[in-house]
């Protein structure tokens, strides 16, 4: 069966924080917001203040920490004690995915997210990243229940810095390099068609606009390339993940990424950082210890780290173990046109080592 999982709504627009309340208003008039100080610095005062010209009240909260089950029951109590008719999540892919995950489970609470920066698909994509109270990653959840409305303000994402932009490419780029490969083993398949479709055009758009983008964030100015970065980092990247049918296709770079959560020193790296090195390791095992040139070029462009360094400088005992825990599902693993095995990734690993 073939299902598309998203936002009833997307709207990205230039100075969109302060009309954030009148779109919010026509859903609900009491809201839980669920944020982080830098975020919150980022949106005041317009998007208070655009509540409170629409007549919406709201009460506050900061995560503290990862997106975990214990933060999401926590917003999820204090969002019913409050009786809030919706939660309102600004920030970056933790915030989002903890708003959009307590919500789900709420019936008749309406959810609604605002993207600080453009460094994930968490607006978008009905997954919600589930991380353990240390940081390490616990599961992935297919949310039923999606937002109302994913908003973006691109004068808010162009302070966002660099960094964070670069990030959201690259993870945004991984669509296509992890779901073209099952298109290649499993052709003619109508859901894989679209989400290999998705996840190209993001590709497409981000070789094309990308690097005017980062010039533009680093400038702390809009323009044409900024808005089409945001939205193939969000949108078309998230759509990749929207479109479900029966064939399971878990990404491997999204799989290594997993296990790679678990290292304390690697915890200073953005989600997409740890994807973009994760991207190399699964082309040196989709190409027999070669890396895809146009990929190392991408991903050395965008700044991702091609070594982890982090670890010191003789990992291979860690690496080992890393490559011993990385499993990629077998219901998606034999439909890929290659091998994931315990030696190959070590193999691969032990290969970024910077000697």
């Amino acid at each position: 069966m073939l299902s598309v999982l998203s936002p009833q709504a997307w709207l990205l627009e230039a100075g969109l924080t302060a009309r954030t309340g009148e779109l919010i208003r026509p859903h609900a008039t009491t809201l839980r917001i669920l944020t982080s100080p830098r975020a919150w610095q980022a949106v005041e005062p317009a998007l208070s203040h655009s509540l409170e010209r629409a007549g919406i009240s709201w009460q506050l909260d900061y995560l503290d920490g990862e997106c975990s089950d214990d933060a999401i029951a926590g917003l999820q109590q204090r969002t019913l004690a409050q009786g809030a008719q919706g939660i309102l999540a600004i920030g970056g892919g933790r915030v989002l995915d903890c708003g959009k995950a307590a919500g789900a489970a709420l019936p008749g609470v309406a959810v609604f997210c605002f993207a600080t920066q453009a460094a994930t698909c968490a607006a978008w994509s009905p997954y919600a990243v589930i991380y353990h109270p240390h940081g390490g990653h616990q599961k992935s959840v297919l949310l039923e229940k999606l937002p109302l409305l994913a908003l973006a303000d691109s004068e808010v994402i162009a302070r966002a810095g660099v960094r964070y932009l670069e990030a959201g490419i690259v993870d945004a780029l991984a669509k296509w390099y992890e779901f073209a490969p099952y298109l290649r083993q499993n052709p003619h398949r109508l859901g894989l068609e679209l989400k290999v479709a998705a996840a190209a055009q993001a590709r497409d758009a981000l070789l094309r606009w990308g690097e005017g983008a980062v010039t533009a964030v680093s400038q702390q100015r809009v323009n044409l390339a900024l808005e089409k970065t945001i939205e193939a980092s969000i949108v078309l990247a998230g759509l990749a993940n929207s479109i479900q049918d029966a064939l399971p296709t878990a990404g491997v770079a999204h799989e290594i990424h997993n296990r790679l959560t678990h290292q304390p020193q690697l915890h200073g790296l953005l989600h997409g950082e740890v994807v973009g090195y994760s991207l190399l390791i699964q082309s040196l095992l989709e190409y027999d210890g070669v890396a895809d040139p146009q990929l190392l070029q991408l991903l050395q462009r965008f700044n991702s780290p091609l070594s982890l360094t982090a670890l010191g400088p003789e990992p291979q005992a860690i690496l080992r173990q890393i490559a011993r825990d990385i499993h990629v599902p077998p219901a998606s693993a034999v439909h890929l046109p290659f091998t994931v095995t315990e030696e190959k990734l070590y193999r691969a690993l032990a290969s970024t080592v910077v000697a």
